[in-house]
């Protein structure tokens, strides 16, 4: 509203609209937005019409209770939720939650309408993307890409509690990030506040290899402006 009175006269166009003004016409989220905001790296199209989606996920769920799958790029701190499905586990069984760690099993579906199986004290996590690689539906491991693809969709994972959980070194850690840039401030864990966690990921390469290819898993693809 002020920025249509600016451009009538109607009222002085400070820099903070006038740097609206001109992130609007550019498809870009003006600055006094983002500062709020979740990390994001889509333009203003895509960035609105996926903050209305994490609007009414969060909403479904007030409404009709706790889902059976979750959106994980939906959070403003993944970390967080992360962290208190570990808490429910730990006052469950009396456990103490710096015992506790997540294993991971890939599921050979993509929509959350497809799981069979109940998630117990397990969670759903669907809505990331692997970047420089892909999962073979059919064996489910990581393998190289098609020529040319950047990004490919991942299958759904379940996260599941357990206590003094031990990575398999065979497997790939594959680091979990928020936004393609990857970069971050660095946090009191000693992370990039753009880092999630990593997760386990079967493969028949070495680790190696995919550290190499700079393989993750992201909340969100790069998007062109």
């Amino acid at each position: 509203e002020d920025i249509q009175k600016a451009i009538k006269g109607l009222l002085v166009m400070s820099g903070e609209l006038e740097q609206m003004y001109k992130s609007l016409l550019n498809n870009k989220v003006p600055e006094i937005w983002a500062s709020v905001a979740y990390p994001s790296m889509r333009p203003l199209g895509s960035w609105v019409k996926d903050a209305f989606q994490r609007i009414k996920f969060i909403r479904k769920w007030a409404v009709k209770g706790t889902p059976d799958s979750f959106w994980l790029p939906c959070f403003y701190f993944p970390q967080g939720f992360l962290t208190a499905v570990l808490q429910n586990f730990s006052r469950k069984f009396k456990i103490a939650i710096d015992e506790l760690g997540f294993t991971f099993q890939l599921l050979p579906v993509f929509k959350p309408k497809d799981i069979k199986e109940n998630p117990q004290d397990s969670v759903f996590i669907y809505g990331l993307f692997f970047e420089a690689a892909t999962i073979n539906i059919t064996s489910l491991r990581l393998e190289d890409a098609n020529p040319g693809q950047t990004y490919s969709n991942s299958p759904i994972i379940k996260f599941s509690p357990k206590r003094h959980y031990v990575s398999n070194p065979e497997e790939y850690a594959c680091p979990l990030y928020k936004t393609p840039e990857r970069a971050g401030e660095l946090s009191t864990t000693g992370h990039s506040t753009n880092f999630i966690g990593t997760i386990d990921i079967p493969t028949a390469f070495k680790p190696e290899y995919w550290v190499l290819k700079g393989t993750a898993l992201l909340c969100e693809k790069l998007e062109q402006v």
